[in-house]
């Protein structure tokens, strides 16, 4: 495989099998975003898009513990005064949203919550490592699940996202539990991920690459209209429901004591 290493990011491209493993590599922060990793996920998309060496794409983070827990914590994102924008760094980190249409496979290898739902809800399919966790912490600590939960609600059941998102750091969905309700194809020990997503994703790229790419988009255009609609909502119910930024802060000091990421 051929290795490039930005920041944060770790993209390896084997050019005899068509695959491309993408990796969020922080895990002294359990793959969480901060603002350079944003930058870097949007620009590796794009740079994917005009690469023909590859076909498809296995999405992970490094080591056993987290997939990805989301925005960094200490990210400072400025945010403007009027209620009728949002900065979100966030927006621009999934394929889609970079129009890369080449199938991307996610390998989740341990906690997956927040923000890591953008890269969950714009992956093609999902495979999980038997200990991986899914949870959204949003509403614990005064914020709206907006993005995150129309994200879900592309993927699984409403009364599911809805406990999922309303129960927040209380209570965590488990892999097994997230594959009987539709949100992971396939579980695996977690020894085994990496290895059953390449396979997926090699059999992917051995067919031909416009009727993928097609069939690719053609099952993404099923969603479109209700989710356009529906994340166009988000930024306006974050600014309406979200508690001041300090009190946020206060709720996750005082609860993180009770609640830490393990």
């Amino acid at each position: 495989m051929t290795a490039a290493v930005p920041a944060g990011l770790r993209l390896e491209r084997d050019k005899d099998t068509g695959v491309a493993v993408l990796t969020l590599d922080r895990p002294s922060r359990h793959n969480a975003i901060d603002l350079p990793l944003a930058a870097e996920l949007s620009a590796t998309w794009r740079e994917l898009r005009h690469d023909d060496t590859v076909r498809a794409v296995v999405l992970t983070g490094a080591g056993d513990r987290a997939f990805c827990t989301g925005i960094d914590r200490g990210a400072e994102v400025p945010q403007p005064s009027s209620p009728y924008s949002l900065d979100d760094p966030l927006l621009t980190v999934g394929p889609k949203a970079n129009d890369l249409w080449k199938p991307v496979l996610a390998a989740v290898n341990g906690m997956a919550c927040g923000g890591a739902f953008y890269l969950l809800g714009e992956a093609e399919f999902v495979i999980a490592a038997e200990h991986a966790t899914f949870f959204d912490p949003h509403t614990t600590y005064g914020m709206v699940s907006a993005y995150e939960t129309v994200h879900m609600a592309q993927r699984m059941p409403f009364g599911e996202v809805a406990r999922t998102a309303l129960m927040g750091t209380a209570e965590r969905m488990s892999a097994r539990r997230a594959y009987e309700v539709g949100l992971v194809s396939e579980l695996c020990p977690g020894a085994e991920l990496l290895p059953t997503a390449l396979r997926a994703a090699t059999t992917i790229a051995s067919h031909p690459t416009e009727a993928v790419q097609g069939t690719v988009r053609a099952l993404w255009s099923t969603k479109e209209p209700s989710r356009t609609h529906s994340l166009a909502l988000a930024p306006h119910l974050i600014t309406l429901g979200n508690t001041p930024t300090e009190h946020q802060a206060s709720l996750f000091t005082t609860r993180s004591r009770d609640h830490r990421l393990r």
